[in-house]
């Protein structure tokens, strides 16, 4: 089986079970859990913030960021297509009483700088008070570039805004772009934080912990955001048991996800390579540009209908929806690649593929 839906499907490894068995426990409401307070230590320290704080999902640590960043009636500026905007239940608004400003998204997948500063609304009171840039990286699979997350970061300092990285996949961004700038995934991660007043983290999606994220920022402001999440009811307890997984994953999973990168290139390959070949599929499949370990293909609506119930019944699990395009309706279907995706599956994943297509 190969599950393609997303890298939160991941199973814990061995390895990392042992250090969750093995973890030192206390209660982290009362702040005194050891090795939650370790990987707290240890994330700050990594990308360059004063404190950290540990919570069961990034959905949270970003409704966190946002409401202690901003009060009743703020506003963010927010992309389009941003998770903190389109994909978590409208919670900014709904439980933060934040108003979100979406701005739409260029197709490598940066706000324009330009765009950015236009939104930002001017002292009036008729007007929602601007109080936050939100900036999510990667987005859809795609890198934002270190000079332009530092373009945002100057921009918001100088408008005297705070600004926010959704960082989900930050790990993914710092592996793709650490060769481009001669350094480790994690020095450049740590570069790509400079200058944001908050980042969240996810464990539990690449870097292959079963639950969790991390959010980052300063004292006073990990002070504020340890208030929110009691009153989102994030308030956990024995919390190293799910530390040690995100300690493991920080100290051991950051490399690795060049394989997940690679995987998800050589099956772009293969894909684009049997729609040129196999009359059943020209014109019908295209692979969209990798950057990281998400590949999105367009396929034409009666071939999907086909060719994802055949591959699910050979165990291939994928997620898709419908699409608008120039030429019409389209399938757009995500796969994404992670720790649980081998070479060997995305082998296995192209020979189904070429098989669909023979016996069309």
């Amino acid at each position: 089986m190969a599950d393609f839906r997303s890298d939160t499907v991941t199973q814990p490894s061995l390895a990392m079970k042992e250090r969750m068995f093995n973890a030192p426990l206390g209660d982290d409401v009362f702040n005194d859990d050891p090795t939650t307070l370790q990987l707290q230590r240890y994330a700050a320290n990594l990308l360059g913030f004063e404190a950290a704080l540990f919570a069961p999902s990034g959905t949270q640590t970003n409704l966190i960021a946002m409401m202690s960043h901003c009060q009743r009636g703020d506003e963010a500026i927010v992309g389009q297509q941003w998770h903190t905007y389109k994909w978590e239940a409208g919670g900014m608004a709904v439980l933060g009483s934040i108003q979100p400003q979406p701005l739409e998204p260029q197709s490598d997948g940066t706000l324009l700088l330009s765009d950015i500063a236009a939104a930002i609304k001017p002292d009036d009171p008729h007007f929602a008070h601007t109080r936050l840039i939100v900036i999510e990286n990667t987005v859809g699979g795609k890198v934002l570039p270190l000079e332009y997350m530092r373009s945002v970061s100057e921009l918001a300092k100088k408008q005297g805004l705070a600004c926010h990285i959704d960082g989900a996949r930050l790990m993914n961004a710092a592996v793709a772009l650490a060769p481009r700038h001669n350094t480790t995934p994690q020095q450049m991660a740590r570069e790509l934080c400079q200058g944001y007043d908050s980042v969240s983290l996810c464990l539990s999606k690449g870097l292959g912990c079963p639950v969790g994220s991390l959010l980052l920022g300063s004292d006073a402001f990990i002070a504020r955001a340890r208030r929110v999440r009691k009153m989102l009811g994030g308030g956990m307890r024995q919390t190293g048991i799910l530390a040690a997984a995100g300690l493991y994953a920080l100290e051991n999973n950051i490399d690795r996800l060049a394989q997940d990168h690679a995987n998800c290139q050589r099956l772009a390959d293969g894909l684009t390579v049997l729609a040129a070949q196999l009359p059943a599929l020209q014109g019908k499949l295209t692979p969209l540009p990798v950057q990281t370990n998400i590949l999105f293909t367009d396929i034409e609506i009666e071939l999907a209908a086909q060719l994802l119930p055949y591959l699910a019944e050979r165990g291939i699990s994928l997620t898709a929806s419908n699409y608008q395009n120039a030429n019409g309706a389209i399938k757009r279907v995500r796969w994404v690649c992670h720790l649980d995706i081998s070479s060997a599956d995305i082998d296995k994943t192209l020979q189904h593929v070429s098989e669909f297509a023979h016996q069309q």
